[in-house]
């Protein structure tokens, strides 16, 4: 059998069929006008609505400049400063607790042989499968006024110590993520000198681990801080009185109707996830890579003491978290928690409840459907044009400053700015406004920086032979794209549908504001029957969008490893033969 590479027709036809220069016009006209198409994307829904905001906190109701005046009316209320004040310190409590238990937990995954390490490190990830309000509903039925440790906290839940504990277990899978890769490789000589040299198990962390994983160690703690500041989910279920800038730019807009308060608390968020973005810059300048090419990949050592002491923390941290998904869980399968615990579906009666019924659920999944397709598309085609295509350098620059621009925004932020430009009466696509559209705009515009990074991340490990061997055969660049490229990368395209999938299926903060009653999604509905004081029909819809998220990620886990395996196969049957 000969299985030898023959070259398509396309490669003898004679010059007067397909003439080099113009293959290569029609070519380079298509990635042009596919990357002018992504910058108006771009620019219409995520420069634009920044814009919007920025145009609502500093200029006034007539349009003309406002200067400091909107800035010195939200300073001087007696409230601001305070409120400033419990948002950085419950935000940086809530850093300086999970960045310590999430480099424990990954130095336990990583440099010991602890048992059972993928049980425990996909338990540790759950709750990205897991709206943010479901922590918030959790520690109710724990600590709450009706939970069932209710005098260990005697009432405290209600304020700093419920957003801190929410905070953690929605940010620890974040965190864990940034310090598995820092603790991932190491340079086995160095530990091999150390411990020639006499120094002590402590002594050698101190000297070498710790060094070696400050960057990540600081840019777990900027994330951590980060995504406390600006999260909604959390303050609004268990916050009472506790009021911090989030919830404060909420009810601003929602409840007050004050667009020009909600706009300027939405700039102080932004605050502080610029410097998150910028500081994650600076350390990948200064980072130097781990292993060189004379460097020997550190293999961890049977310790008894080490490794059972670190299952241990494995374990203990891991029943932390799964208790917090049980209960929710749990609650949402009794009659009254936690004084009558026969089992029942009542909660999931949705649509005899407030906050949307089940319609609020199949919206979620005709959002997360959508955002997938449409984003896994738009996303990876944009990193691919980015990526294999060469064309105006200004044109390029643009594009991977907008592409990397939605990591320094805020959800809440992103949201504001779709409700001043979408639902401004000149717009022209006001009529979006309230419709699944833009609820799918949002969303991917929202996620759009993590996925495009992982489609990066994929294109460039492709030889760009490919691309040299079609352009010498005359083969167009889609086909190329289409019948090369993208089953060559399937594995990170299935992963960045999943993503997509996933954060559509669970996010708050970016669709808070867009949704209509024909709109209403599962995470907002949560967050109404909460309000409403149906906490158990909250907690089965909480339950419901996390086995979703469970069985979606398993079903891509199963496609990938089929891709996988298929992959092997071909290779396998091309060496043979």
């Amino acid at each position: 059998m000969n299985t030898s590479v023959q070259a398509p027709p396309l490669a003898i036809t004679s010059p007067s069929v397909s003439k080099p220069a113009s293959t290569f016009n029609r070519d380079t006209a298509t990635a042009n006008g596919l990357k002018y198409f992504l910058l108006l994307l771009l620019v219409l829904a995520l420069a634009l609505p920044l814009v919007a905001v920025l145009g609502q906190a500093l200029l006034d109701r007539n349009g003309a400049w406002a200067g400091l005046a909107p800035w010195s009316k939200l300073v001087a209320n007696p409230n601001f400063f305070p409120m400033v004040a419990r948002s950085v310190g419950v935000s940086a409590a809530t850093a300086l607790l999970v960045v310590p238990l999430a480099y424990l937990f990954a130095y336990g995954l990583q440099r010991t042989l602890a048992p059972l390490k993928g049980l425990w490190r996909a338990i540790a990830l759950l709750p990205l499968l897991a709206p943010s309000l479901l922590p918030g509903i959790a520690l109710i039925y724990l600590f709450g006024n009706q939970g069932l440790f209710k005098e260990w906290m005697n009432g405290s839940i209600y304020g700093f110590w419920g957003i801190l504990l929410g905070e953690a277990f929605y940010t620890f899978p974040h965190a864990l993520m940034i310090l598995l890769s820092a603790l991932s490789l190491a340079d086995a000589r160095l530990y091999d000198a150390a411990s020639a040299m006499g120094a002590g198990s402590w002594k050698t962390f101190r000297t070498v681990t710790l060094p070696a994983t400050r960057y990540g160690i600081f840019g777990a703690f900027c994330l951590v801080f980060t995504l406390a500041i600006t999260d909604f989910g959390v303050p609004k279920i268990v916050g009472g009185a506790f009021s911090v800038l989030a919830v404060e730019a909420y009810k601003a807009v929602v409840g007050q109707q004050q667009f020009d308060r909600g706009a300027l608390i939405g700039l102080l968020l932004l605050i502080p996830a610029l410097l998150t973005f910028c500081i994650d810059g600076w350390l990948q300048k200064r980072q130097r890579a781990q292993m060189s090419s004379r460097a020997e990949v550190l293999t961890p050592r049977r310790q008894w003491r080490r490794d059972a002491l670190y299952t241990l923390i494995l374990l203990a941290i891991s029943a932390t978290l799964l208790l917090m998904i049980a209960v929710a869980v749990g609650a949402s399968l009794v009659k009254l928690w936690p004084y009558n615990l026969k089992l029942t579906l009542m909660h999931y009666d949705f649509d005899n409840m407030d906050g949307g019924g089940w319609l609020a659920y199949w919206n979620s999944l005709r959002l997360a459907i959508g955002t997938s397709i449409v984003g896994t598309i738009v996303i990876f085609t944009g990193a691919w044009l980015m990526e294999k295509t060469r064309s105006n350098r200004l044109l390029d620059n643009a594009l991977r400053f907008l592409s990397f621009l939605p990591m320094a925004v805020p959800g809440l932020v992103l949201g504001l700015g779709f409700v001043f430009f979408f639902n401004h009466p000149a717009n022209p696509l006001n009529f979006l406004y309230g419709s699944m559209a833009i609820l799918i705009l949002c969303s991917v515009m929202h996620f759009y920086t993590t996925a495009h990074l992982t489609a990066v991340t994929a294109l460039k490990q492709i030889d760009p032979e490919f691309e040299a061997a079609s352009a010498s055969l005359k083969v167009p660049l889609l086909r190329t794209y289409l019948r090369i490229t993208v089953p060559l990368c399937l594995p990170a395209v299935l992963e960045i549908f999943r993503y997509l999938f996933v954060s559509s299926m669970t996010t708050v903060s970016a669709v808070i504001f867009l949704y209509s009653s024909n709109t209403v999604l599962a995470a907002i509905a949560v967050l109404n029957m909460d309000d409403a004081g149906d906490v158990g029909p909250a907690a089965a819809m909480s339950t419901l969008i996390l086995l979703t998220s469970i069985a979606v990620s398993l079903l891509m886990h199963w496609g990938l490893g089929y891709w996988v395996r298929r992959a092997q196969a071909w290779r396998s049957a091309g060496k043979q033969h």
